[in-house]
């Protein structure tokens, strides 16, 4: 990691909430999350935190490193609707080593709806891979060729 981020840092990230980012689409195998009405799913809400804070970081990386979310505690305490917007700010709290913390507050159109602090580990993507085909072959599940194969053949890369 650069030396370039330091503690202060802010970023933002806006989303406009589709309905397929609401309770019943988390795991629509779930009775329980079907029977919630169509509101930002907590679920849904992390993934947006962590994605503001990869966006953050993202300039502070050299070639071939990525990261990983490694914690996260954080309070969902509003409902939004789909169609609303959310904007997720994300402050750099602290830096230790490979480590950043970042303070997270998500707010929609009219309440604060989520807050707290999220965790991720600057790593080797090639070290990481390398660890995830020896644990794929140990398990005898695809390795990561063959999943990076059927995303892209699904459209999402």
């Amino acid at each position: 990691m650069l030396s370039t981020l330091q503690p202060g840092a802010r970023h933002e990230l806006k989303f406009q909430v589709p309905l397929q980012k609401t309770v019943p689409f988390l795991y629509p195998e779930s009775r329980e999350f079907l029977a919630v009405p169509p509101v930002f799913a907590t679920g849904f809400m992390v993934g947006l935190m962590e994605w503001a804070c990869l966006d953050a970081l993202r300039p502070h990386l050299q070639d071939g490193e990525g990261s990983l979310g490694t914690g996260i505690e954080v309070s969902h305490c509003a409902a939004t609707l789909p169609g609303m917007t959310v904007a997720v700010v994300a402050t750099c709290i602290k830096i230790e080593r490979s480590r950043v913390t970042w303070n997270v507050e998500a707010h929609d159109d009219m309440d604060l709806i989520g807050s707290g602090e999220h965790q991720r580990t600057v790593i080797s993507l090639e070290r990481f891979r390398s660890r995830l085909d020896d644990k794929a072959a140990a398990c005898h599940v695809p390795g990561m060729d063959e999943v990076e194969q059927s995303i892209r053949e699904s459209g999402l890369h």
